[in-house]
């Protein structure tokens, strides 16, 4: 009768002890979900389902009383042609655009100069780089509040140093609707700047030194070697600044309470402080919800735009 037969490499696998690579392979991948589980159950929860929530609650006359009937009934798209149709959505849209851009190429700029600065080596270099970390630890409430002491039109600390120089006039840098806009973004970009410097100084610390002394020995100029050393070498950590910096400008809502609440005459308007406005001011939770949709949208533009641009440059 033939008799069956163990494959050798089974024989050998059972006489040495030697576990199944099948098997070595499952753990590991079952060990790999049970790190990442949390995290994805966590993101579900508290990303995934608030996002949708917005979403739907976009599509329904959702108010107060909902809290406690707990009804609240579809009506189609009529919170977002309510939305489109006001005029004050446009103007949030643009104040938006502006006071992000704005924000973001001034706390670049200075942010990327304070970096290069402090990238030198000279006495108390440290203790200046810790001071202007200030602006960036002090909580953006507290930031506003002060700022709007400082820039008030008659008793501000800003208008009384420029009486002293002679310089009067006490401009109304929150009271008025031409000026008020750009005090936020000059008090943002006060705040942000130390972001920027902290995160720039990191790259420029990762720079080989060995590249500025090629540069210096092919007779090249500060401004040469800043061009064609240092900005090639900083590209991703400046794709990293300005990404993050977008992210965190395009949503601010405390700052812009604190100094103006929106105002004057809706002025310094965004996105955030008209879902703010919408949502638990006039409690229209629907029209709050479908302005907080198009903000998501817009980072999510952002976000795709970022990800190609990563990619073509990583061909």
């Amino acid at each position: 009768m033939p008799t069956a037969t163990v494959p050798v490499r089974s024989r050998t696998r059972q006489a040495t002890g030697t576990p199944d690579p099948r098997r070595l392979r499952l753990r590991r991948r079952l060990a790999q979900w049970g790190f990442v589980a949390p995290a994805v159950v966590f993101m579900l929860l508290f990303f995934g389902y608030p996002l949708v929530r917005n979403v739907v609650m976009s599509f329904q006359h959702y108010t107060p009383k909902t809290f406690f009937t707990g009804r609240a009934p579809f009506n189609g798209v009529d919170n977002w042609s309510k939305v489109f149709r006001d005029a004050l959505f446009a103007k949030a849209l643009w104040h938006t655009f502006v006071f992000t851009a704005g924000s973001l190429v001034g706390q670049f700029c200075i942010g990327l100069a304070l970096a290069v600065f402090f990238n030198r080596r000279f006495p108390l270099g440290g203790v200046l780089r810790s001071l202007v970390l200030l602006p960036w630890l002090v909580p953006m409430v507290v930031s506003g509040i002060v700022w709007r002491r400082i820039l008030d039109e008659d008793t501000g600390v800003l208008n009384s140093f420029l009486d002293t120089l002679g310089a009067g006039g006490h401009p109304p840098w929150l009271t008025s609707p031409g000026m008020a806009l750009l005090s936020v973004i000059l008090v943002n970009i006060w705040i942000g700047i130390p972001f920027n410097m902290v995160i720039l100084y990191g790259g420029l610390q990762e720079i080989p030194r060995e590249l500025y002394e090629a540069a210096s020995l092919d007779g090249a100029s500060a401004w040469r070697t800043f061009r064609s050393v240092t900005l090639p070498m900083l590209r991703p950590v400046i794709t990293v600044v300005l990404v993050l910096g977008f992210m965190s400008t395009v949503k601010i809502l405390d700052l812009i309470l604190a100094l103006t609440d929106g105002g004057p005459a809706d002025a310094t308007q965004t996105l955030g402080t008209l879902t703010y406005q919408n949502s638990f001011v006039q409690l229209d939770f629907g029209a709050g919800a479908v302005v907080g949709n198009v903000l998501i949208l817009v980072s999510a533009v952002f976000a795709v735009f970022y990800l190609r641009a990563n990619r073509t440059e990583g061909k």
